[in-house]
């Protein structure tokens, strides 16, 4: 029971300090220490992502104002219609393909976060705090009006709606939450601040999961006491998580998380390898 909890704050925990990763550390986890299946872990990972996020950007977003409603209705709808595809794709692959191809994509999160904070630490820093730039570049698919509100031309809705496939294929699939990609794709596109997309990106990852973990319950079955206490670790996290982001987000920070990352998902790759031997 005291490490289900504690598996729920961890999540909650890099969720609130990062706006991304949670999930990611949460399937191997689950599989580690509390030993469940991939596809157990997948669906209780969607459930207390969903949990946290929802809170997360309630709390976040309405006080702050941060998230930019256009685009993330775009991404978070795309993301939660494609999220079940995930989940039944997940469903037809051998359980070692999919911890093999889980463990390739925390590396590469891992490897991404790392180089990250490498070549802007500055931005590192800011998590929950700054204001977003309306000034036009020509480079990017989509660009802010002067009063800061997304222009969506349809250079600017397809990148969103690929995006948004993409976010909610992975979600299902692994259980991951989206942040670390719709954090970036926020920043690619468009000329607005760390904490416009962090926030943003909350309330995506809270619809998205939460259409993976209803998909997950339509296929499969759920222990639902696990499931509760693992969920209000999460908030528990998240409610941690938020204030201290504040305080330590920081470049050294993010690499330490990006270090974290790539131990567990090699440990959980040769753990699960050792088991099929």
């Amino acid at each position: 029971m005291v490490t289900l909890v504690l598996i729920g704050v961890l999540i909650g925990l890099v969720l609130g300090l990062t706006g991304a990763g949670g999930s990611v550390f949460a399937v191997p986890l689950l599989i580690l220490l509390a030993g469940f299946s991939m596809t157990d872990a997948v669906g209780l990972s969607l459930g207390t992502v969903a949990a946290s996020t929802i809170y997360a950007s309630v709390r976040s977003g309405l006080q702050q104002h941060t998230i930019l409603w256009k685009p993330g209705a775009i991404l978070a709808l795309v993301g939660a219609v494609s999220a079940p595809l995930g989940k039944w794709l997940g469903l037809q692959i051998p359980e070692p393909a999919l911890i093999v191809g889980f463990s390739g994509l925390a590396v590469l999160i891992a490897l991404r976060m790392w180089f990250s904070a490498k070549r802007d630490p500055q931005a590192a820093r800011v998590v929950r705090a700054g204001d977003f730039s309306s000034t036009s570049r020509p480079g990017l698919l989509c660009n802010l009006s002067q009063t800061g509100q997304f222009e969506l031309r349809p250079r600017c809705v397809s990148g969103l709606l690929a995006g948004g496939l993409i976010v909610g294929v992975l979600t299902g699939l692994f259980g991951v939450g989206g942040g670390f990609l719709i954090v970036p794709l926020l920043l690619a596109l468009s000329p607005i601040s760390m904490a416009q997309a962090v926030s943003t990106s909350l309330m995506i990852i809270a619809l998205v999961s939460s259409a993976g973990f209803a998909s997950h319950l339509l296929l499969t079955d759920t222990h639902w006491p696990t499931l509760t206490l693992v969920a209000l670790g999460g908030i528990a996290g998240m409610m941690l998580g938020q204030p201290l982001s504040q305080r330590i987000a920081n470049a050294l920070l993010q690499k330490l998380f990006s270090v974290s990352l790539l131990a567990v998902a090699l440990i959980t790759l040769v753990h699960k390898s050792l088991l099929a031997g």
